[in-house]
């Protein structure tokens, strides 16, 4: 197939099948932002079909394009028409992935599609998109774990893309009874991307009992979230700074107590302490004297000599950290 010799032709829009339009993640906004564009510069970019039956070209690239198109009420698009089959054009489409911001599991999709409709493998695939087979191999198994309804959610937007490779995949790897009632608790009660992800960290460490609750009922514990950082903020502003002193006085207690548990469980007896700790813990001795000062003397003298301390501190960390050889990237 010679792309480099295609030209980019007006056709209607009526001529473009739009056999792989289901492959394809919708996006309101980026359509509406296209069409915006067009309508001041015009359509920069063209469409990639290849020959159908009759006077049809099948569309292979440029879906958005032709929404944005038609939201102009535009009849015609400019079309880069490909020789070769349709297999043919979808592994020429893919492997201009890189320069194209094809989101993962348009390309997943786009994979499967290849597989089920060619005699390729995926060893092919990779070696004419110009990949490698793992990046076949992870692509599928974005879509390996997500049901066909999870997918039509997906391509429909009623579901994010990122949603759907962070949570539901994942969750549908672990069980997928969670994940499908999960999604139809989405489809009645959507919930945002900051939610989701919310939820998510919550159900990893909910026991089964919650976790059958909570796939139940989304927005319950998201409500329940809500409610106690509602309460903890009316507590923080009833307490005032009192309050938070008093629980800045907790928790030094608290981080104490478990300290002197960590050392003895290092060393139980001092001199056993590896050096860089003992000079740690002294290091603290100043920070406490400096506090019982300040509730015997006053503040103001030493949170001056404080702010002058941790700025000599940091000039000299950061002069170390100077001195210190480059990082290395890390592939």
């Amino acid at each position: 197939m010679d792309q480099t010799a295609a030209t980019a032709q007006t056709l209607d829009l009526h001529r473009l099948e739009l056999r792989y339009v289901e492959l394809r993640v919708p996006d309101t906004a980026a359509i509406t932002r296209l069409a915006q564009s067009i309508a001041v510069n015009g359509q920069l970019v063209p469409c990639i079909a290849v020959a159908g039956e009759g006077s049809a070209a099948i569309l292979l690239d440029g879906y958005r394009r032709v929404a944005a198109l038609r939201q102009l009420g535009k009849d015609t698009a400019e079309v880069e028409c490909w020789d070769g089959d349709p297999i043919q054009g979808l592994l020429g489409v893919l492997a201009r992935t890189r320069s194209r911001a094809f989101v993962p599991i348009e390309e997943a999709l786009l994979l499967r599609e290849l597989l089920s409709i060619g005699s390729l493998s995926q060893h092919d695939i990779a070696r004419r998109c110009g990949r490698d087979v793992s990046w076949v191999s992870r692509r599928l198994q974005l879509i390996t774990a997500l049901s066909d309804g999870l997918l039509t959610a997906v391509r429909q937007g009623k579901v994010s893309t990122w949603a759907a490779v962070r949570i539901l995949a994942p969750l549908a790897r672990a069980n997928s009874t969670h994940a499908e009632q999960l999604l139809e608790s989405l489809h009645t009660t959507p919930l945002t991307t900051r939610q989701l992800a919310t939820w998510f960290a919550q159900y990893q460490g909910a026991s089964r009992t919650v976790r059958e609750r909570m796939v139940e009922a989304p927005q319950l514990l998201l409500n329940s979230l809500t409610a106690k950082a509602d309460e903890k903020s009316a507590d923080r502003l009833r307490e005032g700074p009192e309050g938070e002193v008093l629980a800045d006085i907790r928790i030094l207690d608290a981080v104490s107590a478990r300290l002197r548990r960590r050392l003895y469980a290092l060393a139980p007896s001092p001199v056993d302490l590896p050096p860089a700790v003992t000079a740690a813990v002294s290091a603290l001795q100043p920070a406490l004297a400096a506090l019982q000062c300040h509730l015997r003397k006053g503040y103001s003298d030493e949170i001056a000599r404080d702010s002058s301390s941790r700025a000599d501190t940091a000039s000299a960390r950061s002069g170390a950290a100077r001195d210190q050889p480059a990082v290395e990237a890390v592939a």
